[in-house]
């Protein structure tokens, strides 16, 4: 039985920097050594950001008490509680406007028809859950089921595509809506170590989502057929990308190495999605990869002998979002699904990469 993403949705907290802007404003409060200074300028002018989107107002005239940047020229290190209920009150603000515009999206699906709610986050906890607030805020029925996938980092939109999937699979009627919303940047640490520089310069807060249903698309209407997924780990890899829960926040471990790491398990990863449908490489009209940085987007396109047009979507996503985590896979393949169509049935091969580490991929076919 086919089932489909019938639309994606996305929504982004109103305050926006330009990135060089943070850039010189780091080099300001975290950069006390000449060579740390270096860093910082080298990570954010080379990043392939042009504009980052966040729940954080300390820039603005109207942004005290100040979270981070204080006026006395230091970085604070507000608790991980701080951090949180601020993530508390932003997240289900993003959550409910996702899912809002997910249903006013398509005048085919009402609110009645959403039997599934799937939430995804890595950047905060609250209880009830993320899909609670949905069905209140939304006013879906209460006998709504509801599931939250956490802490599994920028590939989390995958596990919850595939379980949409599954539940329609079981039940031709079941419509699911799956959320994802990360506030990243509530995490920014007062640190001079690399990694946790190359963190700063690329998280950003955002949320998308999509509608999943194995209801056949109304004639004329875009979507995408899911048809297969796969997951692979990388060996000896679990310390390069990490996620773990401190006293000042949650710390993410991003290092160096993680780009070359995903070029090396590149092509064992997709191979079995290309094996199963009998495709070349070339088949693929679409490439949906999650832009964790500009680095991993480049060693992509050098690895699989890529058009640079072919990674556009990617890399529009990350200039004018950053990484905003596990919904960003979700702005890629919103910007493919809007683009015009070639022909009928298109070929899209979507990559995410997270803790682990751990590479989730799929083939979609774009419908129009």
């Amino acid at each position: 039985m086919p089932v489909y993403i019938r639309n994606i949705a996305s929504a982004v907290p109103e305050h926006t920097f330009e990135q060089s802007f943070l850039r010189e404003q780091m080099k300001t409060y975290v950069g006390d050594r000449p060579a740390t200074r270096r860093i910082i300028h080298s990570l954010y002018t080379n990043s392939g950001i042009e504009k980052r989107h966040t729940v954080v107002n300390d820039f603005h005239s109207n942004g005290h008490p100040k979270l981070f940047f204080k006026n006395e020229g230091t970085l604070s290190e507000p608790s991980t509680k701080i951090r949180n209920d601020l993530y508390t009150k932003h997240a289900k603000m993003l959550f409910a406007d996702v899912g809002r515009k997910l249903l006013d999206q398509d005048k085919f699906i009402s609110k009645e028809d959403i039997t599934h709610v799937i939430t995804v986050s890595c950047t905060g906890f609250f209880a009830p859950e993320p899909a609670y607030e949905i069905v209140k805020q939304l006013g879906l029925s209460p006998s709504t089921q509801r599931y939250h996938v956490g802490f599994m980092g920028c590939f989390a939109a995958f596990p919850a595509l595939k379980m949409a999937r599954s539940f329609c699979e079981a039940d031709p009627d079941a419509t699911v809506m799956v959320v994802c919303v990360e506030l990243c940047t509530l995490h920014l640490q007062a640190s001079e170590e690399t990694d946790q520089l190359i963190s700063a310069s690329v998280f950003a807060d955002g949320g998308a989502g999509a509608i999943v249903s194995a209801k056949k698309p109304e004639s004329g209407s875009v979507c995408y057929r899911l048809d297969q997924f796969q997951t692979s780990i990388a060996d000896q890899s679990e310390k390069d990308m990490a996620w773990t829960i401190g006293d000042t926040g949650f710390d993410m471990v991003l290092s160096t190495y993680v780009p070359d790491i995903i070029q090396s398990n590149l092509t064992t990863s997709i191979q079995p999605l290309i094996q199963t449908y009998n495709l070349a490489l070339s088949d693929v009209e679409h490439w949906a990869i999650h832009p964790g940085g500009r680095a991993i987007l480049d060693k992509i396109e050098y690895n699989l002998k890529l058009a640079p047009s072919k990674l556009q979507a990617s890399r529009s996503v990350l200039a004018n979002y950053g990484n905003m985590s596990s919904a960003t896979i979700l702005f890629v393949l919103k910007e493919l699904l809007n683009q015009p169509a070639s022909r009928n049935h298109e070929q899209t091969l979507a990559m995410a990469f997270g803790p682990g580490l751990t590479i989730e991929s799929g083939l979609l076919t774009k419908l129009s």
